[in-house]
């Protein structure tokens, strides 16, 4: 496949993935329930935080963590109180626990209370094509607080290697404009080609079937190839491919 033939079929499936069904069956309809900016930030954050395993599952889970909050997440974020926190402890996904979401509360109304919310944190220290360097300090500003050191794995540091899938998913929700009704386009500060690929080992795995990627393991190298060669398809919104890359591998087991 040439470089144009890759280009027309990968645009394609954008076309075909990039809709409001995709809604359907993915984490990203949590975010979709509210209108408050605050709340869709915080809502998207904490259900990118557990977007791993089986998706059914994520949704259930995510829609549990909202009704632990009233389904007000900045209100409970900036204004609970130790009960309110205490309520959260029998929540649980997979490795992620009422510890861990305890944690992640304080974390935020930090953020928001100190650093202006989410949205100027992640634009600090980005830089023209990438923001994996801000991600990194953002794990570093998110634990200022005294914290458990289990909870810090639910925060990837793509300085340490990692590909960092689903903060860069939640970059990819906030930023990318939402034309189609998917995204939201809520951070103006970011621009789309700025935005890294959601590597998992769906996209991982096509990436490699239509030659995006060569090396093996999916960690913060291979992030850095695929971005590369999915800059060269559309350098001003290279993460739209990871509809069709995400399509492909789970929807049509390409």
């Amino acid at each position: 496949m040439t470089k144009s033939e890759l280009k027309l079929f990968l645009d394609e499936k954008v076309v075909q993935y990039n809709h409001p069904r995709f809604l359907e069956d993915d984490p990203l309809q949590i975010p979709h329930r509210f209108t408050r900016k605050e709340d869709i930030e915080i809502s998207g954050f904490l259900t990118a935080t557990i977007a791993w395993g089986n998706r059914k599952s994520i949704i259930n889970n995510a829609s549990k963590m909202m009704e632990l909050m009233g389904n007000t997440p900045y209100d409970f974020v900036m204004n609970h109180s130790e009960d309110d926190l205490e309520k959260l402890s029998p929540f649980v996904h997979r490795t992620f626990n009422g510890i861990d979401l305890q944690y992640f509360i304080r974390g935020i109304r930090h953020i928001y209370l100190n650093h202006g919310g989410l949205e100027p944190i992640f634009s600090q220290n980005s830089e023209k094509d990438s923001l994996q360097p801000t991600i990194s300090s953002f794990k570093k500003v998110f634990f200022e607080l005294p914290h458990p050191t289990r909870t810090t794995k639910h925060i990837s540091d793509p300085v340490k290697g990692s590909a960092a899938k689903r903060i860069n998913m939640f970059l990819r929700w906030m930023v990318r404009d939402n034309n189609t009704g998917v995204d939201f386009g809520l951070w103006k500060s970011l621009r789309p080609s700025q935005l890294s690929c959601p590597l998992d080992v769906h996209s991982g795995n096509v990436a490699r079937k239509l030659k995006l990627l060569k090396r093996k393991q999916n960690d913060a190298k291979a992030l850095a190839e695929l971005d590369q060669n999915l800059r060269r398809l559309d350098a001003s919104d290279p993460v739209k491919y990871d509809f069709a890359l995400f399509g492909l591998g789970v929807f049509e087991k390409f």
